[in-house]
């Protein structure tokens, strides 16, 4: 279970903030041009911790984690990585890609080890990995290579004392737990630090916590950290204005519970802005960026 240093406060969190981070540069682009009313309402996003994403296996993407975990340490803080490169990723949905082999994925896991050795991190594992495997994303053999990477990613990197890997496990409305556990499972869940609810979704904490809870009985008590990062408002409608409205840039959602260690819940570790919020899930309509994309019209209405 993750635990708060004595020295962290609600005024001080112990994740890092990342200063280079999307909604710190357009806060500081709307200073510039005079809009000081929209650069304060981004700050309510630029300055919580939220994660960095890895996405692919790129030096300048492995110089960029080890600069953050560098500046994290240095600041006494925290930093919080998504992994975010498997192969087949998002199985040729918005965010289509992903390493092209199992060796460069597995040689990219070795490569982040090496980054994090010696420092302190939270590493969230391959969102949508183990929820598309389990409902015919893939091909069978694929599937089982999948789960054989996600089981070698949580090894490697929960063999680095500092790090703690959370394993994602979808969200309550997509996967029934007792088809989830056992795939969790498959994928190294019972060697992970816990579970990652909700990430990049609009579920309520509530939902995620009922669902954590079930999923944790199947799995020898397992913990969760839950994705607050835009779930203040619930989900929208499945349907509202584009197809994929139900996830994809619904409109109408609102930032959620900054990120907190107190969860007031044994099994919740922690409430985490894990999907970064302003930018776009998906260039599903409306002028919508591609996915990973800043989107500031979007970002105001989050944060308004």
């Amino acid at each position: 279970m993750l635990r708060v240093p004595e020295a962290a406060t609600p005024e001080k969190p112990v994740f890092y903030v990342d200063p280079r981070g999307a909604a710190a540069a357009e806060v500081r682009r709307l200073q510039r041009q005079g809009r000081n009313d929209e650069a304060t309402v981004l700050r309510r996003i630029a300055r919580q911790p939220v994660a960095t994403w890895l996405t692919d296996s790129r030096a300048a993407t492995l110089n960029r984690a080890a600069t953050l975990v560098g500046d994290a340490a240095e600041a006494g803080r925290v930093p919080l990585l998504v992994l975010y490169d498997i192969p087949d990723r998002d199985c040729s949905g918005h965010s289509a890609g992903g390493a092209p082999d199992a060796a460069t994925y597995r040689k990219l896991v070795l490569d982040l080890a090496l980054v994090l050795r010696g420092h302190r991190a939270v590493v969230i594992l391959e969102p949508d990995a183990v929820a598309q495997a389990t409902t015919g994303c893939l091909p069978a053999k694929r599937a089982a290579e999948r789960y054989r990477l996600l089981a070698g990613a949580v090894e490697t990197l929960r063999a680095l004392p500092g790090v703690r890997v959370y394993l994602d496990a979808g969200n309550p409305t997509w996967v029934p737990a007792a088809t989830m556990a056992p795939a969790l499972r498959r994928a190294g869940a019972l060697r992970a630090h816990g579970l990652a609810l909700n990430v990049a979704n609009f579920e309520t904490t509530k939902d995620n916590v009922a669902y954590g809870t079930k999923l944790s009985r199947l799995l020898g008590d397992a913990h969760f950290v839950i994705d607050t990062s835009r779930n203040g408002n619930g989900p929208a409608q499945r349907g509202v204005e584009t197809p994929d409205g139900h996830w994809c840039n619904p409109p109408g959602r609102r930032l959620g519970t900054p990120p907190t260690f107190r969860t007031g819940n044994r099994l919740a570790d922690a409430y985490l802005w894990i999907k970064r919020p302003g930018e776009s899930d998906g260039a599903c309509g409306g002028g919508a960026p591609p996915a990973g994309h800043w989107y500031p019209a979007y970002a105001l209405a989050l944060a308004g």
